[in-house]
């Protein structure tokens, strides 16, 4: 059940240290389509962008061949960080300083959406662009500071 008609939709975007087919990456590129799977299993996943690879690794965000994008809708952020923070997901997660540059600026977002709206990317790069701008309000929030669906 979605909270008052509402999912929670998140985005996260990273900035490659290598190329997606370089050795380097060659352990993240064979991980997303196990956590991808497990992801669309998980209880409380609604959606996830892709495109006709299966993934959004090949989806442009922000105009910048170096950025990958990340993004999907959950039943709400208990359902979310269940995911995040178990399984073979968490270990990506330890991990993600091997594959991606630190950047100091927003790269993770959230938002409400009516249940069965589908974000697109130019929506998720205005949400990380008004949170980098404005900090955590209910138009773009993170799971550090967050707000209640419809507040928006």
């Amino acid at each position: 059940m979605t909270e008052l008609g509402y999912e929670l939709a998140q985005v996260n975007i990273g900035r490659l240290k290598a190329p997606l087919d370089s050795p380097q990456l060659k352990d993240f590129v064979e991980a997303l389509d196990p956590v991808n799977a497990v992801a669309d299993a998980a209880d409380g996943f609604v959606w996830r962008l892709q495109s006709d690879s299966g993934d959004a690794t090949d989806l442009a965000v922000f105009d910048d061949e170096w950025l990958i994008i990340n993004m999907s809708t959950w039943r709400d952020a208990n359902a979310l960080t269940a995911f995040m923070y178990q399984g073979q997901h968490r270990e990506l997660l330890a991990r993600r300083r091997d594959w991606f540059e630190r950047v100091e600026e927003a790269m993770v977002a959230m938002w409400w959406v009516p249940a069965g709206h589908r974000p697109t990317v130019a929506e998720a790069e205005e949400r990380i662009l008004h949170l980098r701008e404005h900090g955590p309000a209910a138009y773009a929030f993170t799971l550090r500071k967050s707000f209640p669906a419809g507040a928006a």
